[in-house]
């Protein structure tokens, strides 16, 4: 089976900079594989059977990340950003995808980073999308699809084409050493530019900024333990905590 692997399309949060007028910056950021990433890789390798996995990418992130893990070539579009507007990055992915042939699973990693890419991506392509996959594995023409939502384990039979959105459950066992990235940096790369797909201009606009609104904080003097644990308790009702 044919599988594409998507890694490296969204920013970590917590690399944000927010500045004194309560603006973000994103300068000199680079993107970085997410926690859901590794777990897209192994997904994708238990679909492809040893087939073809083409990974794909965006902007200035590690582009042999991918590589490392299996994928037998990457499709790097190398000057497009990660923007807070999701459907143009949905866009652009859908784009790259629809250059390839044969393609009947798409694996991503779950997005914690940004939610809205794989709706985006699901939508431009046309295909049902699961989100929360563990464990996947052909069946038949089809797929059998392990998710888990909350503490329930789901197993769903789905058709094929389809994007499944992965969700790690354990940090990423056997990263790749040196000898594997150094591999990784010679299999082929397929670099485009964004404006060659053609993509919809940013419809998220910022407005301003500012600082959240909080409630100030309440101090409990603790020199007394009693008296200090009954105010606590007191406060934690008054605010149905308890």
């Amino acid at each position: 089976m044919k599988v594409a692997a998507i890694f490296k399309c969204a920013r970590n949060p917590v690399d944000a900079r927010v500045k004194l007028d309560g603006s973000v910056s994103w300068e000199g950021i680079k993107l970085a594989a997410s926690d859901d990433d590794p777990a897209a890789m192994q997904i994708a390798r238990a679909l492809s059977g040893g087939d073809e996995i083409v990974a794909l990418t965006i902007g200035d992130g590690d582009q042999a990340w991918a590589a490392a893990r299996g994928a037998a070539r990457t499709i790097l579009v190398e000057d497009a950003r990660a923007v807070s507007d999701s459907s143009v990055t949905g866009f652009l992915l859908a784009a790259c995808l629809r250059r390839l042939e044969g393609v009947q699973a798409v694996v991503i990693g779950d997005s914690a980073w940004d939610y809205g890419i794989v709706s985006a991506l699901a939508g431009q392509l046309g295909w049902p999308a699961v989100a929360g996959v563990t464990e996947a594995e052909a069946a038949g023409a089809g797929l059998k699809v392990i998710r888990k939502l909350g503490n329930i384990r789901q197993v769903l039979a789905l058709p094929c084409p389809v994007v499944l959105a992965a969700a790690a459950g354990e940090e990423e066992k056997n990263p790749p050493g040196m000898r594997d990235i150094l591999a990784a940096r010679k299999k082929p790369t397929e670099k485009l530019a964004a404006a060659a797909l053609n993509p919809p201009p940013e419809r998220t606009l910022s407005r301003g900024f500012r600082y959240p609104d909080a409630p100030s904080a309440r101090i409990i003097d603790g020199r007394d333990p009693q008296s200090a644990c009954a105010e606590l308790v007191a406060a934690l009702r008054a605010d149905g905590a308890l």
